[in-house]
């Protein structure tokens, strides 16, 4: 069996985020075994499915924050705009809280919520000149410093429990071969500390469709740490370090806004001259209270072998691979003044060229995770070393089958993208007929 394999990588010199991943190349077994039982939980709760989009235009919004009011209980849209929401039925009397950069937040009674096919329109923000050049701060880079130094005032400084959904998927061309799904336990420190936060695995599910894999496997290394990490205001150090900062030119673009607060939107991308592969994107900053709400940003692969470099580690000689893409987004929500980290999510991009085949093969693997609840973790337990998730973790292998279709019971997810719905179908369709076989 060969190896492409690459790790977690912070390049100490420059204190630069690499996120892993590990493609594994050999001869496949397409009859795998993915039969995975559980239990059914006592259903104890209201689901609801639909679609948030915007209301002038119809188009779907993707990454929609849905939220039970007075509650931590939330989800998102996927990249359809499509929502799956579980509420706890001692909370359907109250609104769900839709919200959603640059355009007006919305308040939903669950009461008025079918179980299925709702439309949530929100209208979009105006932004009057007048508010952008009142006490308009004049350099970018400052901001940005004061943004980070803010830090502890701004984000959680409790300890907390986090519930989150995590899912991958690696597709080839078009094509989804493998998908990953899990419920984890975060333990988040304050962002206060310099103590990294750990992660315990609850529910996990997966599938492989080796029969489109063509020989090659891809697998993502280190699981729902890829997501985890770029959380830029909990870990700074790996692409916005004091040392970093003056590799990046910062300059002021639009200005947008979300729940009535202003939202400058700042470019930044890497000095010319600087060889090193860093990154380029967009940072949502809070004005008033200089507080980050979102990010958005990408490597910059001005050098494929560089860029290769950073990703694998272990090659057949015959084998080309290199990365075409990698972006990353991070969301953060408010909760009675404080902020804290809601969503992110990771896509990788690569190539693999073979030295004696015509055409070469591209693979896409995207990892997303959600906060879908929390409370302050008052007795600041955290799990023991061998009940957490390792950083090396490869959940595909961890994790078992897609044959319960009950299997998350309350726990809320994010709803599915059609491909990858009728991909989990399929899988379904295939292990009941092998039960039926067997039988």
């Amino acid at each position: 069996m060969f190896l492409l394999t690459s790790s977690s990588v912070l390049n100490k010199k420059y204190k630069t985020l690499f996120l892993s991943a590990l493609c594994t190349l050999a001869l496949l077994n397409p009859k795998e075994s993915m039969a995975f039982q559980e239990d059914n939980e006592t259903v104890d709760y209201n689901q609801y499915s639909g679609e948030v989009k915007e209301e002038s235009s119809n188009k779907p919004l993707v990454f929609a924050t849905l939220t039970v009011q007075g509650t931590n209980i939330s989800t998102i849209t996927n990249t359809e705009g499509n929502f799956l929401l579980k509420v706890p039925r001692e909370h359907i009397n109250k609104n769900v809280v839709v919200s959603f950069l640059g355009y007006k937040t919305k308040m939903v009674p669950i009461a008025s919520l079918e179980p299925e096919k709702n439309e949530i329109s929100l209208q979009v923000t105006v932004t009057q000149l007048s508010e952008i050049n009142i006490n308009a701060p004049k350099d970018a880079l400052a901001l940005v410093k004061e943004t980070l130094k803010n830090r502890d005032d701004n984000y959680f400084e409790d300890q907390t429990f986090m519930t989150a959904f995590y899912r991958e998927t690696i597709k080839r061309r078009r094509r989804n071969v493998s998908l990953a799904e899990a419920v984890v336990n975060i333990y988040k420190t304050p962002y206060t500390s310099v103590r990294d936060d750990a992660v315990e695995l609850y529910k996990a599910r997966k599938s492989t469709d080796y029969s489109k894999l063509d020989t090659v496997a891809l697998k993502l290394q280190g699981g729902p740490y890829n997501t985890l990490y770029v959380d830029m205001m909990k870990y700074p150090e790996y692409i916005f370090s004091e040392e970093a900062l003056s590799n990046y030119k910062f300059t002021f673009d639009r200005s947008t806004r979300t729940n009535d607060r202003l939202i400058y939107v700042i470019k930044f991308n890497q000095y010319e001259g600087i060889l090193e592969p860093l990154y380029r994107g967009e940072l949502y900053i809070d004005v008033e209270n200089k507080v980050l709400t979102s990010a958005i940003f990408s490597l910059n692969i001005t050098d494929r072998n560089k860029a290769a470099q950073l990703f694998v580690r272990k090659k057949p000689a015959k084998v080309d691979v290199w990365p075409t893409e990698v972006s990353y987004r991070v969301d953060y929500r408010e909760k009675d003044g404080r902020w804290y980290y809601g969503y992110s999510s990771v896509f990788m991009e690569f190539k693999v060229d073979w030295e004696d085949k015509w055409f070469n093969s591209q693979y896409s693997m995207t990892a997303e995770m959600a906060i879908t609840d929390w409370e302050k973790n008052i007795t600041g337990d955290r799990p023991r070393y061998r009940e957490r998730i390792k950083k090396s973790i490869i959940l595909s292998d961890e994790a078992s089958g897609f044959s319960d279709p009950d299997f998350w019971g309350e726990y809320n997810i994010i709803e599915p993208e059609k491909s990858i719905e009728s991909a989990i179908r399929k899988i379904q369709r295939q292990l009941r007929r092998e039960e039926r076989n067997s039988d």
